[in-house]
């Protein structure tokens, strides 16, 4: 009895370790189907994106074909043609084990049918080049606006409805994980534990032992490949994520830019036809274009906000003062259907940030709480000392613990639902009708405040409305004299005896430049680079700017305006780039005694910032 206790502790140790193999093994095949699921519903997600970029090249194609006449818009239009067919096959074959998904795909199928429809009536209708064809064209595009808004939000539920799948499907996958690494650390616990009581009164455990070590460190390995597979496939999963997010945010730039080059490029068209024919009309165009052109700068300042590279110039200020201070133009903004509330608190501490884009952040959230008040309501701002603790810290990622002004902006309007709230920050995503927002408010606001070291907030709930908190960090430096921007006073004009020298690497920038200050009154040198720019200045015994390009290949403005001063200390520098990481922006801030005008600019833009610096003190050395 006693020899036959070791030979059945080692059957026993032997089941045991062959269903731990089996269980693994079974555990990562799950693991891989989990895995093949996921990455199943990121290529409904994809597909969906190409059916609606698709639709809305046909209609950017259409719409540029109608302001042009020019044939040549219609080849966006033509492709989507083409192809929109055996793209909705293809998200119809990805979405056939989804009976919710197949219905969707059958609507979105009608839609699209419809909208190209629609599409070609239009431009069938244009090409007869008649006064008569304006009206059912104005038609045609009022049906096919409602349309592309249903087909918009068709899409939008069908990548609500693989949200939740994808959800369900990652917590699956994650569960499996978690069991397989918790099954296989129990079972060698087990499995060695067994081998230890059955081998203890045998003489020849220790090659037994060394037996099971070698066939469970074999398992052992088996499993931690699957694992490291497992890792790898969600590894991959997350870094589709991160694709279709910049695939989201390229598309929605791509879109509003080809819109805006529509008008630029179509007002031009036409303000050239008109140029001899009818001044008038043409000076109409011209105007049209440069309102293109300056949503284009607007929507690219937005851009660079939310990527926290923008220039900024912070102060030390008051936070009340300048709440209190934009009581006008929230009423001229917000209008009388909403009542505004303002609540300052007392003793509230000085905050170091740019007041312009502060008072643009707050702008932009009164802004969107109107929209919210359909009929009207209640609009509250208010100001108060918070301290953010350790606890709040655990339940809110990016932000340190610490003393914090707090700005709340409260509506009474609709209110938001979780789905909407997770995506408030991302850029282009908006709740509102097409046309009435682009998508940039909230995102631009996001990356002002992690660029100042602070920290947003939001609220909701359905019915009831939403507030927004800013949260801004104290400053405990030195108090500063901060002047509120005061009215414009004319400026002295320019004199022919004032010179400046212009460089710039790029010709046409260039070539604008310097017909803008000769425009202006100045007598104008110019050059190409920086090496250029130190052969004029030998040259010529005065001049009295460097007006500057920052980026140039070579030696950069900021290395030139460093040489050019140690030879002319008297010498006045004005920077301009349009890219704000470079070599006078640092960690997103203006440096000391810098003087830029950022691209693009405008001809007023130009001469205030150039008098400016000409009029200005030489700053004091420092010490």
């Amino acid at each position: 009895m006693r020899a036959a206790r070791p030979a059945r502790w080692m059957a026993a140790g032997v089941a045991l370790l062959s269903a731990l193999l089996c269980l693994g093994l079974g555990l990562t095949y799950q693991q891989r189907a989990n895995t093949a699921v996921v990455l199943h519903s990121l290529e409904v997600n994809d597909r969906l994106s190409t059916v609606l970029s698709s639709l809305q090249d046909a209609e950017i194609g259409s719409r540029g074909y109608i302001a042009t006449g020019q044939s040549d818009f219609l080849e966006p239009y033509n492709h989507a043609l083409a192809r929109l067919g055996s793209q909705i096959d293809a998200l119809s074959a990805a979405t056939a084990d989804n009976p919710v998904q197949r219905r969707a795909v059958v609507r979105l199928r009608g839609l699209a049918a419809r909208k190209m429809a629609i599409v070609a009536a239009v431009v069938a209708v244009q090409e007869t080049r008649s006064a008569a064809a304006e009206q059912p064209v104005g038609r045609y595009l009022r049906m096919g606006k409602g349309v592309m808004d249903a087909l918009r939000l068709e899409i939008a539920g069908m990548r609500d409805e693989e949200a939740r799948l994808l959800n369900l499907r990652q917590a699956r996958s994650d569960m499996t994980y978690f069991w397989a690494l918790l099954i296989s650390l129990i079972g060698l616990a087990l499995v060695a534990v067994v081998t230890f009581v059955g081998l203890r009164d045998n003489q020849t455990r220790v090659a037994l032992v060394t037996t099971r070590r070698d066939e469970l460190a074999g398992a052992h390995a088996a499993l931690l490949t699957g694992v490291e597979r497992s890792e790898a496939a969600e590894s991959q999963v997350r870094q589709l994520h991160k694709m279709e997010a910049v695939g989201q945010l390229t598309g929605g730039i791509a879109h509003d830019f080809n819109n805006m080059l529509a008008i630029v490029i179509a007002s031009l068209d036409l303000a050239r036809r008109h140029l001899r024919t009818d001044p008038d009309k043409a000076l109409i165009r011209i105007d049209n274009a440069l309102d293109g052109a300056r949503r284009a700068a607007t929507l690219t300042a937005r851009l660079l906000a939310f990527s926290r590279q923008q220039a900024l110039t912070p102060v030390a200020f008051d936070p009340n003062k300048l709440v209190a201070g934009m009581s006008d133009l929230l009423h001229r903004t917000i209008g009388e259907q909403v009542q505004i509330e303002t609540i300052l608190g007392g003793g509230l501490w000085r905050v170091h940030a740019d007041m312009a884009q502060l008072e643009n952040a707050i702008l932009n959230l009164c802004v969107n709480a109107r929209d919210a008040m359909a009929v009207g309501g209640r609009l509250t701002i208010e100001t108060s000392n918070a301290h953010l603790d350790e606890l709040y810290v655990r339940l809110n990622n990016d932000v340190v613990p610490g003393q914090f002004v707090l700005i709340a902006v409260t509506d009474s309007g609709a209110g938001m639902t979780p789905a909407t709230l997770e995506r408030v920050f991302e850029p282009f995503f908006t709740t509102k009708a097409v046309g009435k927002g682009t998508g940039l408010g909230l995102s631009q606001v996001f990356g002002f405040m992690k660029q100042s070291g602070g920290h947003v907030n939001i609220y909701s709930e359905l019915g009831t409305g939403t507030s927004v908190k800013i949260y801004l960090p104290r400053w405990r430096g030195a108090d500063e004299a901060v002047a509120l921007p005061a009215a414009p006073v004319p400026k002295p004009a320019a004199s022919p005896a004032e010179v400046i020298l212009v460089v710039e690497d790029d010709p046409d920038v260039q070539l604008i430049s310097v017909d803008a200050l000769r425009y202006l009154g100045y007598a104008v040198l110019q050059a190409s680079s920086a090496e250029d720019a130190l052969k004029v200045m030998s040259l010529h015994p005065r001049i009295d700017l460097l007006f500057t390009d920052v980026v140039m290949p070579g030696q950069t403005g900021r290395v030139l305006a460093e040489r050019a001063l140690a030879l002319r200390p008297e010498l006045k520098v004005l920077y301009t780039t349009g890219y704000t990481r470079d070599a006078v922006v640092h960690n997103g801030v203006l440096d000391a005694h810098i003087a830029l005008l950022p691209k693009p600019f405008t001809v007023d833009q130009l001469a205030s910032k150039v008098r400016e610096v000409l009029d200005a003190r030489a700053p004091a050395p420092d010490h």
